[in-house]
């Protein structure tokens, strides 16, 4: 891996409300706030969800995903955008590939992609074989990346699969999610496992689940990996679940850990030319020259 970390950060998902923490950004004006104040304190890329703004219910709308993404590219023209394409809510492929339909300055890097179906503690999340590698093809239409969620090594073989079939292409970047109560757990055999049979040219983020991301977090930090953190995988500052955590403090502790490793942040300009990106300010998605 890079000596530079990458922070995924993921501010809001799909799960916490404003009864569960009132520190998660919902609607687009906190959901831009949280993000450009991430950008100012350092962050390589950003994971967004839209939330509907009445109901705070995720949504697919490519109208949301737009007004977010131009309320962050006003301020950090250069910040890698990923849209979430989840199939926890919804299945259906025009729904979850609405946001892949923005173009020009909305236009976001990356799609993220979960690489097989899979049951959380109380929902599942449904990926087929056909959505995925529809979503595949259409990602690579329209030159946006496939972020490669992957929680259980069975989804990094799956991933060379469509390598083979020329659906994806490196470099790749991969969020690989330890501590799922049905996919990979959160302790160094299942991480270092996942992380032998990577692709090729390959970078790679480790997230927690709850409790396991700060465990998480700094394990990929310390092994030269990046991270994924954010409101969306814990709210809590605290493994004894006291202090509800704000994004701020989140991320302020990945520089601490980071500092402390003699680590540096990637930054978006860096991670673009390594990830074969357009360069931003105007520019998105993968770049073909």
């Amino acid at each position: 891996m890079d000596d530079n970390v990458v922070i995924n950060f993921t501010p809001t998902g799909m799960i916490p409300t404003k009864s569960m923490t009132q520190h998660i950004p919902v609607g687009v004006a906190e959901i831009v706030e949280d993000v450009l104040r991430a950008n100012e304190l350092g962050i390589t890329m950003v994971h967004l969800h839209a939330r509907d703004e009445i109901s705070g219910e995720p949504t697919y709308k490519k109208e949301i995903y737009g007004e977010i993404i131009e309320g962050i590219r006003k301020y950090a023209p250069y910040l890698v955008i990923c849209v979430s394409l989840s199939g926890r809510n919804y299945s259906e492929l025009e729904l979850r590939a609405d946001p892949l339909s923005l173009e020009g300055f909305l236009k976001p890097d990356y799609g993220s992609l979960t690489l097989s179906s899979l049951n959380f503690n109380t929902m599942a999340s449904v990926n087929s074989p056909t959505t995925v590698q529809s979503l595949t093809a259409i990602m690579k239409e329209k030159g946006i990346v496939p972020e490669l969620e992957v929680f259980d090594i069975g989804m990094i073989n799956y991933s060379k699969y469509l390598e083979r079939k020329g659906l994806i292409e490196a470099p790749y970047y991969f969020n690989l999610l330890l501590g799922n109560i049905a996919c990979a757990q959160a302790d160094l055999l299942h991480v270092g496992v996942m992380v032998k049979d990577l692709p090729e040219d390959s970078l790679y983020s480790l997230a927690g689940i709850g409790n396991n991301q700060f465990k998480m977090n700094s394990l990929g930090i310390a092994i030269g990996a990046g991270v994924r953190v954010g409101l969306e995988d814990n709210i809590w500052l605290d493994s004894s679940r006291t202090t509800l955590a704000t994004n701020m403090n989140l991320l302020e502790r990945i520089h601490i850990i980071a500092s402390a490793n003699e680590r540096e942040i990637m930054t978006p300009k860096e991670f673009r030319s390594k990830m074969k990106l357009e360069p931003g300010n105007g520019k998105y998605g993968r770049n073909y020259d």
